[in-house]
């Protein structure tokens, strides 16, 4: 249940976003979502791509450095409360989150947050079973 996630390092600067994000488009290549953290000299660009193999390759070609992550997308009820409910069952089972961020259209009308976990082998083990989490994989999340 894991996805793969291109991390690419930016230089903090006007129009450094653009490159990356031509070099997909000329490729044809579509980006599922997107975050972008900056601090004061540089960026971290953080991409889902359903043929992230490809993106990564093309990438790389164009002198980018591509860092591979395996995130964990959960699905959950855009409701109030929701996501502090997820977060509640992370902490009872010791799951640290490094970051997240959303994926921006949902499924069926409900949200879905993207996890970057510590260990997200030992997440996808100990949440495979609890119940009200639901963890979505690459197909579910790269549909069409």
């Amino acid at each position: 249940m894991k996805l793969k996630q291109l991390s690419l390092f930016l230089e903090n600067k006007p129009g450094a976003i653009n490159d990356p994000c031509q070099c997909l488009a000329d490729a044809g290549i579509s980006i599922s979502t997107l975050t972008l953290a900056d601090t004061k000299y540089f960026g971290v660009l953080r991409l889902l791509i359903r043929d992230w193999e490809k993106a990564k390759r093309i990438l790389e070609e164009k002198g980018f450095v591509v860092k591979l992550v395996d995130v964990v997308a959960i699905e959950i009820d855009h409701t109030p409360g929701s996501l502090a409910r997820v977060l509640d069952v992370f902490r009872e089972n010791g799951i640290n989150v490094e970051y997240l961020y959303a994926f921006p259209a949902g499924l069926d009308g409900r949200a879905v947050i993207i996890f970057c976990f510590d260990d997200p082998d030992e997440a996808v083990r100990k949440l495979s079973d609890v119940p009200g989490i639901v963890l979505v994989d690459g197909d579910a999340l790269f549909r069409e």
